[in-house]
């Protein structure tokens, strides 16, 4: 039972946030949304911040766990950018977007809720890093790349596109496509990176170590 008041505490603050913005998901306002007593958020979780935090930690961790399987199967830029959109239409359509620009908003100053975005962010960045470590498996350019500086990226791009969406959704389409357009350019830089002889690829690998760190 104890379990379930929880995760019903923890989905009311999701909406509550969804529908009053970070700054009015009170312990009132989110017991209310819940249908339970007030008193029940102090107990389970201590404060306010404290159920925020763990409603965005393990919303993400089921959110993510719906795309695992898309993610696994992406051995390529442009099946991982497709999953992007797929991922971009689905979490817009379903509102989740709205919470995380309130979240990000309510983080700034608020360490509590700050360490559990950015953890939440991490469970994201982990498949994404995955997968680009399978996508650049052959390639020769995989010494060279930071992963997980470039999971990061990726990510913090698809966040940005999220937020732009709010205000400019034809500006938000147009940034996928370019993506999406980037994705094919670079699956041909790739592939002829691969079709390169054994000296010429050392050549361009000592050419581009500076450039890329």
């Amino acid at each position: 039972m104890a379990k379930d008041t929880r995760a019903i505490l923890m989905d009311a603050a999701l909406r509550t946030i969804a529908e009053r913005g970070f700054a009015g998901a009170s312990a009132r306002h989110i017991a209310t949304t819940a249908g339970q007593n007030q008193a029940l958020v102090f107990y389970h979780f201590g404060t306010v911040n404290d159920l925020i935090a763990a409603a965005c930690r393990e919303s993400t961790e089921a959110r993510v766990a719906l795309y695992r399987e898309g993610f696994a199967a992406a051995t390529t830029f442009a099946e991982l950018l497709a999953l992007g959109r797929r991922v971009h239409d689905t979490e817009h359509a379903e509102g989740n977007v709205a919470v995380l620009a309130q979240l990000l908003a309510g983080a700034r100053g608020n360490e509590i809720v700050a360490q559990a975005v950015a953890d939440a962010l991490g469970i994201w960045i982990i498949e994404v890093e995955a997968t680009l470590r399978r996508v650049l498996a052959d390639s020769p350019l995989l010494p060279l790349v930071d992963l997980g500086g470039l999971a990061r990226a990726i990510s913090a791009g698809f966040i940005g596109i999220e937020l732009l969406d709010g205000v400019d959704p034809a500006g938000a389409t147009q940034a996928l496509t370019s993506l999406e357009q980037l994705a094919v350019l670079t699956e041909a830089l790739l592939t002829e990176l691969d079709n390169l002889g054994p000296v010429t690829s050392r050549l361009v690998k000592h050419r581009l170590k500076p450039l890329l760190g």
